[in-house]
């Protein structure tokens, strides 16, 4: 599923237009961004949380010449999935029933 997709399910679902979801959409993505870019986690109840890891300077190599580059530390965002949205994705599909967010 692409953002495009995301997007025409979501403007369907809602009755907004395709560029106003559109937008909704770009906007909470800068703010996951932002938040994360600031050291901030994003909690998303029922879905998971974006937060960011530290990664310790180390020693790469380079597969071509063999010789040794050193890779500096950096922050990598990470998600990690909520138990209710774990649960539904391994719900089999005999029991489907709809996501809610609101629980």
């Amino acid at each position: 599923m692409t953002k495009a997709d995301i997007v025409d399910i979501l403007a369907e679902g809602t009755g907004l237009t395709k560029l106003e979801t559109a937008a909704v959409v770009d906007g909470m993505i800068a703010t996951i961004s932002y938040a994360l870019k600031k050291g901030e986690p994003v909690d998303l109840r029922g879905f998971g949380r974006f937060h960011t890891v530290h990664r310790a300077p180390r020693k790469g190599r380079n597969p071509k010449t063999g010789i040794e580059v050193p890779i500096p530390a950096r922050k990598m965002p990470a998600f990690r999935v909520s138990k209710h949205l774990r649960d539904f994705v391994n719900e089999s599909p005999e029991e489907e029933t709809k996501f809610e967010f609101n629980e």
